[in-house]
This record gives C-alpha cells, sequence and structure tokens, in this order.
C-alpha cells in the first residue's frame, strides 16, 4: 500500500447534515471538496481529530445509512 499525504483541510468546505438540528447535539460534518478522500469530523469540536475515508468508503457509509 502506497503512503499518502494528509490533505491540507485548511481549504475544506465543511457542511453538515441537513438532518441535523441547527443547534443539535450530534452533528458530523463532511468536506465534499476532495477528489480522493472525504474528510469527516465532529462539529461540536471541529478543531478535533478529523477522520478521512476514501471517496468508495463514503459512498459505501452513505447508501448503507439510506438503506
Amino acid at each position: 500500500m502506497k503512503p499518502t499525504r494528509k490533505p491540507d483541510l485548511r481549504s475544506a468546505a465543511w457542511r453538515k447534515s441537513s438532518f441535523s438540528e441547527e443547534y443539535g447535539a450530534d452533528c458530523v460534518e463532511v468536506a465534499t471538496n476532495f477528489p480522493s478522500v472525504t474528510p469527516v469530523r465532529d462539529s461540536k469540536a471541529p478543531e478535533g481529530p478529523t477522520l478521512l475515508l476514501s471517496t468508495n468508503a463514503w459512498a459505501a457509509f452513505v447508501t448503507a445509512v439510506k438503506a
């Protein structure tokens, strides 16, 4: 497996799920402006850790949640 560089997340365009309440406690945010990964973070702790999922893994997750 070839090592990959972590993307510079300063340019991330974060968005919250449309199912999250404006002041909800359980919110995740995703950035969809990266071609090969989908960063995911906790909106309550935006400076905390960020998960980097492959675009395929993110698509599979979204498909499973919708099902």
